[in-house]
């Protein structure tokens, strides 16, 4: 049994109170240092995980054998929950980030539990809606977003949880270009021009958000 309760924000906010006692009870806590590997992309999928404190990046390596950067996740997400109900090769290689506090919970485990009280397979199933919508959001943002917006919205969903500006960002605009589906060279644009306007300014292996406002407006999050 995990000693430390789930944070009340991300996904984990709009649990049930059932489904967050069951994943509790059920989880053993894995510890991560920065650069260690979780899993690598087409290991088998055997667990859900949720984030207690720390920060996870998800990865996939391109046929040339670049590495491609997909997603960050933080405090209070869920991820491996869609294992769960189609089996499978891990899409992606998920690598610690930060130092990094984990709930692991085995699939046999939930799946004994939803046995038990078939009532938590139907929060299984909100879960994985709640998914589905967030991945559906990405790629309509993807889509149809201007790159601006996108690199915005991208930055500060990647900015440490809770931060006030000045805030430091450790990725580089290479890495920023594969998180918004850009070159580097489109990204390095729009960044000289927040420069230029005192939103951002350069730092050594990354970017310092200095006016979190500005920032934010150019997210422009009454759209999409």
């Amino acid at each position: 049994m995990a000693t430390q309760g789930l944070p009340e924000i991300g996904f984990l906010s709009d649990v049930s109170a059932g489904l967050k006692e069951m994943l509790s009870q059920q989880a053993t806590e894995i510890n991560l240092s920065p650069g260690d590997t979780l899993f690598e992309q087409g290991d088998e999928g055997d667990a859900l995980y949720a984030i207690i404190k720390g920060a996870v990046e998800f990865s996939v390596l391109a046929l040339d054998g670049r590495k491609l950067t997909l997603e960050m996740m933080r405090r209070g997400e869920l991820f491996g929950e869609i294992t769960l109900f189609d089996p499978g090769a891990r899409t992606a290689t998920a690598t610690a980030v930060e130092e990094t506090l984990l709930f692991r919970v085995r699939h046999a485990d939930v799946l004994k539990q939803i046995r038990r009280q078939p009532e938590l397979a139907v929060d299984m199933i909100h879960l994985a809606g709640q998914r589905m919508r967030w991945m559906g959001r990405q790629l309509n943002e993807q889509v149809f977003l201007p790159l601006p917006t996108r690199l915005a919205r991208k930055i500060l969903h990647l900015a440490p949880e809770a931060a006030l500006s000045p805030c430091k960002l450790d990725l580089s605009q290479a890495e920023l270009a594969e998180f918004v589906g850009a070159t580097r060279e489109a990204v390095s644009k729009i960044l000289s021009i927040w420069k230029r306007d005192g939103v951002i300014q350069g730092a050594r292996g990354g970017l310092v958000i200095q006016d979190w406002e500005g920032l934010s407006r150019l997210a422009k999050p009454d759209q999409i």
